[in-house]
Order: structure tokens, then C-alpha cells, then sequence
């Protein structure tokens, strides 16, 4: 049963602290942490509780973080709160001990309880989602199920758009005897830009039939307006696959705000499910022009589940799911949005002063999230960018990662969290400071 939206967070201290037992310095500050630090205040506004660093404070001691540095790679996976992780453990345990029992008789009406949830959550109906083991799964399934493709037309991708997405793309290539056009996201990127690109490129591309659809990206964090570019794709009769793997449970948003027939999410990202769980989203009449997966007999071609065929998983990280919504509700998507956005903005606005600092995600709202990828100004290369990234961890103890993919060349990216403070970001941008002084160890910027 889902608590109650407000009170969850509240007593969460006393229940973790309770459940680690000499868990050292965790389990002490969780057991000093006041319940009314951990309760998003009524009446005040996101943008305002983003700003408490008390409130984050208490918000953090929900995480078992390493001390040993500051993790600014949270793009990636996202750590489990602690209930969400003590909640995976018991159901791992439960599972191993009930084994196939659970598989064949409790796991089914639980998987169409979450299935339920997370569609009452984007706004859809329950048939219209399917779990997966992803966001890249459902991307896999989704492209290599699409089935209005005929040889002679094309399909399009852009730079940013995830590499896993951009191979399935390619492999249309061969399996349905497509041309694959690629898109280039303009530098510095803005809303109009984008808008603008998609427009010319669709334009130049008369036949291109299937475009993949970055939500947010996972190179520079870019968030495009995917509503409008859905509606100028429906116009010219393309079909749009949104990838919002890395959006969901970042930005507050639902399907209907995107207006997208086919979508895939992750919930081992920004809603803190444990490492293998996802799903995706056709819209209920779209149905029929998606594959069965392998020509999937369990459920009938009118099943959503029949576009997912995964064998015998581990169905412990879906068993997780409520109690992670639970966390995720707690706070509201509104106030995580705040928060992120509030932190990447610490950050970044501190690098601009910088010279040599270029920011690769636009400052305008409705943009951005927590991910924002940077590049030192003639710093372009893989290796000139892995250097950055080896300084910050081996200087500064800050983890972060270099991206390569991007037109304009590579960069880092940085991704804060929600047990991110502002002292953590505030280390960031010093770090930048000292190393925006000193040339690279290496004047090689070619690709």
C-alpha cells in the first residue's frame, strides 16, 4: 500500500537507522535527524525548498554515499535511498526463498499492480505499459519492432541521441532495407535552434518515416521540446520514438505533455529502483504497428507484454518499485526538479565566469536538468577530456565522466544528486577554477 504522500520522508530516519545496526556514522546521523527536516513543507514553493540546505542535508543521510569522493556521476545509476535498498534486499531474499512459487503465482498480479502505478503516474492506462529490464531494452524493442518501415524509406537519429539507440537505428539499415540519416544538434544549443534544426533536417529528409527523440540526452543533458517535435513529425507523417530513460523522475512531466505514441523509461536512474528495471509505453491504438518480440506466443498480439520477452529474470528490482514511488512521491517530482536544477545552476553559473569554460547545456528553463556536460575551450579530443576527468577525480576527489559522441567534440559531464549539497558543487566549480589556469598536459584536440 502507497504511503502517504508527505509522511513517508518523515520517518524514514528512525526506520533506517533502526535497520543497520552498527552502520557507523549513517546510522548515527539518521538517528539524530528531526522528523520535521525530512517533510516538504506545505505551501512553500519548489524553487524555494530547492534553495534548504538543511532540508537536503536530512534528504541525504537517506543514502549510503561514498566518503571517499564526491559523486557527480549520478547519470549513470542511481543510488538507492535507503529504504529502497533495505526493500530490495528483502525482496531478493524473498524471492530466493519462495523461487519458482513466486515466479508462477504472486509475481503476475504484482507486476500489474506496478504496471498500474507507474501508468497512473505518466497518466496512461495500465495496457498501454509494459515492464523491461531498461530504458535500453525498451528502446531495442521498440526500434526492432517498428513495422511501417518499408526498403526505400528512412529513419534519423541525432549526435546526442544514446549510442545504444543510435545502433539499433543502424541495424534498420540491414533488417528493413532503410537509409539512415543523422541530425546534428547545434552548439551553442537553444530552443529555437533546436526546433529549427529538426525542422530542416525533416524537410531535407522527405522520406524519412522513424525518428528517435532524446527527451533529455545523456551527453550534455539537453532537454528538447519534444511536443512540438512530435507534432512536426506527425505532420509529415513520420513516426517518433521518445526516449525518456533519463527525464523520468528528473523533470516533472507525464506522457501527455510529450504527446508521444511510443516512449521508454528507465527506473534505475532518477526514481532509484535497483539496477535492471524499466518500461515502455505504446499508446493503446499504436499497438499493432510494434512487433510482437521474436513472435512472442505467451500473451496475445493484442498484449502489450508480447513486445517484451526477457526469460527468467530477477523480478527483485520490480518487486522494488513501489517502494521507491513511495521515496519519489514523497518529494514530489516538482520539488526533485527544483532541487537539481537549483544545484546544476550553483555550479554553472560559477564556470561561466571562467574564460576557457564552455557549457554545452543552454541556461533557458525547461532545458536543462540535473545533467550538464562542460569543455574546456580547444579541448575537443577523447583523451584531452579522459585528462579532465583523471585531474578531477586524482586532484580534487570529484568523479565525473567524459562523453564523446557530440559533433562540436568531446566534453564532461556532471550530474549531481539528491543527497548533492551545495558545498559538493561549490568543490566542482573551485576545481574548474584551478584547472582553467593551467594549460593541458596535452595540445593534441584532434578527434
Amino acid at each position: 500500500m502507497m504511503l502517504s504522500r508527505r509522511r513517508i520522508v518523515a520517518g524514514l530516519g528512525a526506520l533506517t537507522a533502526a535497520a543497520l545496526p552498527g552502520a557507523g556514522p549513517l546510522a548515527d546521523a539518521q538517528s539524530e535527524t528531526p522528523a520535521e527536516m525530512l517533510t516538504v513543507p506545505d505551501g512553500v514553493a519548489p524553487e524555494q525548498v530547492a534553495r534548504d540546505e538543511r532540508f537536503w542535508a536530512a534528504v541525504a543521510t537517506q543514502f549510503r554515499v561514498s566518503a571517499d569522493f564526491v559523486n557527480l556521476e549520478n547519470g549513470y545509476y542511481g543510488i538507492m535511498p535507503e529504504p529502497v535498498r533495505l526493500a530490495y534486499q528483502r525482496n531478493v531474499d524473498h524471492l530466493n526463498e519462495r523461487s519458482s512459487h513466486l515466479l508462477r503465482t504472486d509475481y503476475k498480479p504484482r507486476a500489474d499492480q506496478i504496471r498500474q502505478r507507474l501508468a497512473a503516474l505518466l497518466g496512461v492506462t495500465r495496457e498501454e505499459v509494459a515492464l523491461t529490464r531498461g530504458g535500453t531494452e525498451a528502446l531495442q524493442n521498440l526500434i526492432g519492432g517498428y513495422r511501417r518501415l518499408r526498403p526505400g524509406d528512412a529513419v534519423m537519429y541525432a549526435d546526442l541521441d544514446y549510442h545504444s539507440g543510435q545502433y539499433a537505428m543502424n541495424w534498420l539499415r540491414e533488417r528493413r532495407g532503410v537509409r539512415v540519416e543523422r541530425l546534428v544538434i547545434p552548439e551553442p544549443a537553444t530552443r529555437q535552434a533546436v526546433l529549427d534544426a529538426y525542422e530542416r533536417a525533416l524537410r531535407e529528409h522527405p522520406k524519412v518515416r522513424l525518428l528517435l527523440l532524446s527527451h533529455m540526452n545523456n551527453r550534455t543533458g539537453l532537454v528538447t521540446p519534444v511536443r512540438q517535435i512530435v507534432a512536426m513529425a506527425r505532420d509529415r507523417g513520420v513516426d517518433v520514438i521518445v526516449d525518456a530513460a533519463h527525464s523520468w523522475g528528473q523533470l516533472d512531466f507525464t506522457v501527455a505533455d510529450l504527446d508521444a505514441d511510443f516512449a521508454v523509461f528507465s527506473l534505475h536512474k532518477w526514481m532509484g529502483v535497483p539496477l535492471g528495471a524499466g518500461f515502455l509505453y505504446i499508446r493503446s491504438h499504436r499497438l499493432a504497428d510494434i512487433d510482437p518480440l521474436f513472435a512472442d506466443e505467451t500473451y496475445p498480439a493484442t498484449d502489450i507484454r508480447s513486445r517484451v520477452h526477457s526469460g527468467t529474470m530477477n523480478v527483485a528490482p520490480h518487486l522494488t518499485v513501489d517502494t521507491a514511488l513511495d521515496f519519489h512521491q514523497s518529494l514530489g517530482a516538482k520539488v526533485k526538479q527544483a532541487r537539481l536544477r537549483w544545484l546544476r545552476d550553483r555550479w554553472v553559473r560559477q564556470a561561466r565566469e571562467y574564460g576557457n569554460v564552455q557549457i554545452l547545456t543552454p541556461d533557458e528553463l525547461g532545458a536543462y536538468g540535473a545533467i550538464t556536460a562542460f569543455r574546456l575551450r580547444g579541448r575537443t579530443s577523447e583523451a584531452d577530456n579522459l585528462a579532465i576527468t583523471e585531474e578531477l577525480m586524482t586532484r580534487h576527489r570529484i568523479f565525473t565522466v567524459a562523453r564523446t559522441g557530440m559533433t562540436g567534440g568531446d566534453a564532461v559531464r556532471v550530474t549531481p544528486a539528491l543527497f548533492t549539497s551545495a558545498d559538493d558543487v561549490d568543490r566542482l566549480a573551485n576545481a574548474l577554477r584551478a584547472i582553467n589556469r593551467r594549460p593541458p598536459a596535452s595540445q593534441n584536440t584532434t578527434r
